[in-house]
């Protein structure tokens, strides 16, 4: 038995996919060729942290795995930075429970506190019936598994249905090949997730809630371009991970996807210059997605900031104004379907897949030309700097006439605004001294109502523009009555976007 935990690069693709597709797998090409039958066993793992999920919040997981009589000790990060390709450390021991002592060299021996070994205990387990296929050629060796089974916490379980492609020699290349085959075949969704992430969000009671945005956790003294690979995948899980709640007819699984994306496209704006790829595919398929799920968006915001309170104030309406509240609902449920259809595509499917592959790895990440290598070695601290800089700048240079702005340069405004908060939240964690702290506290909450004021007008014209789509002759007093609430709210809208501006032009700028 080894005394040293080995480490190991991992370079693994999950898919989900539904258990009834599963018996179309053997019907694939790749798959009928294959001379080796593949071999079945059944694995149950144990997943170990302490009371207060001190190992997850580190980034780091710690899992005992029984095969047949055997038991595998295996340490990983599970950092959302590198969803795809992780470190690993993995060893045979004893028995079932965690080998502590073997730990050494790997990230969990300086987290490992006397506290924290005396309060480690099995936090869930997964028990899966899991078949390998070895896919393996001169240039490749691939190992596909299917696993089958569930995840259990002892007090809730999910079931576990899912597909994945290691690549074990050979080059990335061939590994998204292979996949690619694959989800064209099958109805196969990407996933991000691992199985231990899942158990925890099982504890936490957040199985199929919305995914709002985290900070991102940007490793200190990174390069610029490794930064923008981390950016880049924890915008692109937040979309992936609201699928779920979408699909249920959530409507703020759809607000969050929504955002997920955003925030990924206003990533590929401000890493643009270190980008030395054709992404014309990608943008032109974020911006039909986008395209998809705005209505719902649209629909609800208006229900919810205009129908809704006048239902509250007035109790039963008027027969033109029932009707006009019926077309807009049923409008709503017809956006929400279109939503719903768009994620259950295969064009989606392919989407999610084909930016996870660019992210990890597009030509962008290994540049020919010398002067955009040289952008992206720059530090992540003075590559954020500088960009912060830059978008402030214009801000407050579009902003200073703010009043007088009309509805198309206010959106112009608004798309600059949004992209100097989403720079402010991906690099906000990179500037951590009381000073900065401090500056944050007043900067951050000003650049917020600067941003909620202006889209508070551009709701307003969205919902002029709603208002106009439903209407009928037999309707049209209640879209009057409805159009001249909305012009009320401009007033305020305006007004709070003005006193966001002047608190953020004063206050003091965090990065310096």
């Amino acid at each position: 038995m080894a005394n040293v935990m080995v480490p190991q690069k991992e370079l693994e693709l999950k898919f989900e996919v539904e258990p009834t597709t599963l018996r179309r797998l053997n019907r694939i090409p790749m798959i009928k060729a294959l001379n080796k039958r593949p071999q079945h066993a059944t694995e149950a793992s144990v997943y170990f942290d302490n009371d207060k999920h001190a190992l997850h919040k580190k980034g780091l997981m710690l899992r005992v795995r029984r095969i047949g009589k055997r038991h595998v000790q295996t340490i990983k990060t599970a950092s959302n930075s590198a969803p795809i390709d992780r470190d690993e450390w993995e060893t045979e021991i004893a028995g079932a429970q965690p080998e502590l002592e073997l730990i050494s060299g790997t990230p969990l021996e300086r987290l490992l506190t006397k506290k924290i070994r005396r309060g480690l205990r099995p936090v869930f387990e997964t028990r899966v019936r899991r078949t390998n296929y070895s896919l393996t050629d001169k240039e490749r060796a691939i190992e596909l598994t299917v696993d089958r089974g569930k995840l259990d916490t002892g007090d809730g379980s999910v079931p576990i249905c899912e597909l994945e492609l290691e690549l074990k020699r050979g080059s990335k290349d061939r590994l998204f090949e292979v996949a690619r085959r694959l989800i064209q075949a099958l109805p196969a969704q990407i996933s991000l997730k691992s199985k231990a992430e899942r158990g925890y969000e099982l504890l936490a009671g957040r199985k199929s809630s919305p995914v709002k945005a985290n900070p991102v956790d940007l490793p200190a003294g990174c390069n610029a371009r490794n930064g923008f690979k981390v950016i880049g995948f924890d915008c692109l899980k937040q979309a992936i991970d609201n699928v779920t709640a979408l699909t249920k007819g959530d409507p703020e699984g759809v607000h969050q996807m929504r955002v997920g994306l955003r925030r990924l496209r206003a990533a590929m704006s401000l890493f643009g210059d270190l980008l030395d790829d054709d992404q014309t595919t990608i943008k032109a398929e974020l911006k039909w997605l986008a395209g998809e799920l705005t209505p719902a968006r649209e629909f609800e915001v208006f229900t919810e900031r205009v129908i809704a309170p006048r239902k509250q104030r007035h109790g039963r309406f008027g027969h033109d104004v029932s009707s006009f509240c019926k077309e807009v609902a049923r409008k709503r449920r017809a956006a929400s379907a279109r939503a719903s259809d768009a994620v259950a595509s295969a064009r989606f499917r392919a989407l999610v897949f084909e930016v996870a592959v660019w992210l990890e790895g597009g030509r962008w990440a290994n540049p020919v030309d010398d002067l955009v290598r040289s952008r992206g070695e720059v530090s992540i601290e003075v590559f954020a700097a500088e960009q912060l800089r830059r978008r402030f700048r214009k801000v407050r240079k579009r902003g200073k006439q703010l009043a007088q702005l009309d509805a198309n340069k206010r959106h112009k405004l608004r798309i600059q605004v949004k992209k100097l908060r989403y720079a402010s939240e991906f690099f906000s964690g990179l500037f951590q001294d009381k000073k900065a702290l401090r500056r944050q506290k007043k900067f951050m909450p000003a650049l917020k109502r600067l941003q909620d004021g202006l889209g508070d007008l551009n709701d307003i014209v969205v919902d002029e523009r709603l208002i106009a789509s439903a209407a009928a002759p037999k309707r049209a007093f209640a879209a009057g009555l409805m159009t001249g609430r909305e012009e009320a709210r401009e007033s305020e809208a305006l007004s709070n976007a003005i006193d966001g501006y002047t608190k953020l032009v004063k206050a003091k700028l965090f990065w310096r």
